[in-house]
């Protein structure tokens, strides 16, 4: 059997997140359903380097699944992408060693969080990024990232239905760029709780909105208390955008 690591991009509107669940299509469902096909009947089970929800985007998705077939490398792509959804492309396959773990091994991930500020909505943007018409404090922001960096425990804000116990972890980079209408907000960090991101954003946006102050974000994380965060952005603007190994 030869491990195999795999670099996976996917549009997530038309998918109930990346884990596979009894009813709902899934990008885990789907990459197993092609890669049993090629087994004849499998099973081959995938491992992903973590979940994503419903509607949130991936741009560098790390999997790996074993094989015994005798498919050359460099062919795995094709094969793979010849009879994936057009909504899922696999990007990269590379052999690992046995002991690689798309999961475990990773040592960081990155997310990019987008935003249109425009007072027009975009029909082509709908599903890509959330639009937010309103003025922004950017400089607030920036100084409300501040609170934010290094390692902190992160309860405040992260869903009140993670079954994680440990909460600490360490952001390293939080920054923004903007793109045309498009501002986009970047966390790079060790791990990432459930909906983390989300509730980040949506609580940055608040200190943009003027409804908070940046130095509230510290008494936010001491209170560790998701009530005491921001509202959670929506999914759509979401994206797995890579993950970091050693």
């Amino acid at each position: 059997m030869q491990r195999y690591k795999c670099l996976v991009s996917y549009d997530g509107t038309g998918f109930e997140g990346y884990q596979i669940q009894p009813n709902g299509r899934t990008v885990q469902g789907e990459l197993e359903r092609v890669l049993n096909k090629l087994h004849k009947g499998g099973p081959v089970k995938v491992s992903g380097s973590g979940r994503t929800d419903a509607g949130v985007h991936a741009k560098g998705q790390v999997i790996h699944f074993d094989s015994a077939l005798s498919i050359p490398e460099e062919k795995w792509g094709m094969a793979l992408n010849s009879l994936l959804p057009k909504d899922l492309t696999i990007l990269k396959v590379e052999k690992a060693d046995p002991e690689f773990h798309a999961r475990f091994n990773a040592v960081g991930k990155e997310y990019r969080y987008q935003l249109l500020l425009s007072k027009s909505r975009s029909p082509f943007l709908r599903n890509y990024a959330y639009h937010y018409p309103y003025p922004l404090n950017l400089e607030a922001m920036e100084e409300g990232f501040n609170y934010l960096r290094g390692t902190h425990d992160f309860t405040s804000f992260c869903s009140a239905k993670t079954e994680v116990t440990d909460k600490i972890r360490t952001i390293r980079e939080i920054d923004y760029f903007i793109k045309d209408n498009l501002l986009v907000l970047r966390f790079a960090g060790n791990g990432f709780l459930y909906n983390m991101v989300r509730i980040l954003t949506g609580t940055l946006l608040e200190v943009g909105a003027g409804e908070r102050k940046p130095e509230e974000l510290a008494e936010i994380l001491k209170g560790k208390d998701r009530r005491l965060a921001g509202k959670t952005a929506p999914p759509h603007g979401l994206y797995l955008w890579k993950v970091f190994y050693e």
